[in-house]
């Protein structure tokens, strides 16, 4: 079968080497109504809660079966659920997946004052704790933000 150059201008074809934009490229085509596939572009995030907890839980057998070859597979499926349910909070006007990227990264660094500040910690305990607690202060802050 012939591969199809698609809205992008691209020809997208298995066993090329791709990288993240593409996929979100990939992505992007799968959920458009006009070229993509019907399936994909009929989900929305609540009809795709099933898949994502079939894909974790799909990641933790591979985990607990030391199974690395499906362990990789199944990461691609999880990140998959990430990336698509991404792509409808956009279509939604709620957020892009640059958000979730950008908000993942400030977390991880508000998180681990101990790797991107001077903040110095004894042991792996204290470091824990202090995680908790930073948790627990983002949890009080966006309690008092308004909805």
């Amino acid at each position: 079968m012939e591969p199809k150059i698609k809205s992008t201008g691209k020809t997208y074809i298995e066993h090329d080497r791709h990288d993240m934009e593409e996929f979100r490229e990939i992505v992007h085509i799968l959920c458009n109504k006009d070229e993509g596939c019907p399936w994909d572009s009929a989900q929305s995030i609540e009809s795709l809660k099933p898949c994502l907890i079939n894909e974790t839980n799909e990641v933790i057998e591979a985990i607990d079966n030391d199974d690395h070859e499906n362990l990789c597979e199944e990461l691609g499926d999880v990140l998959l659920q990430v990336v698509i349910q991404s792509e409808f909070a956009e279509r939604y006007g709620w957020f892009t997946f640059d958000d979730v990227v950008q908000g993942v990264a400030d977390k991880m660094i508000r998180r681990h004052p101990h790797v991107f500040t001077e903040e110095h910690f004894e042991s792996v305990d204290a470091i824990r704790d202090r995680w908790y607690a930073i948790k627990a202060k983002e949890k009080e802050e966006k309690k008092k933000q308004p909805k």
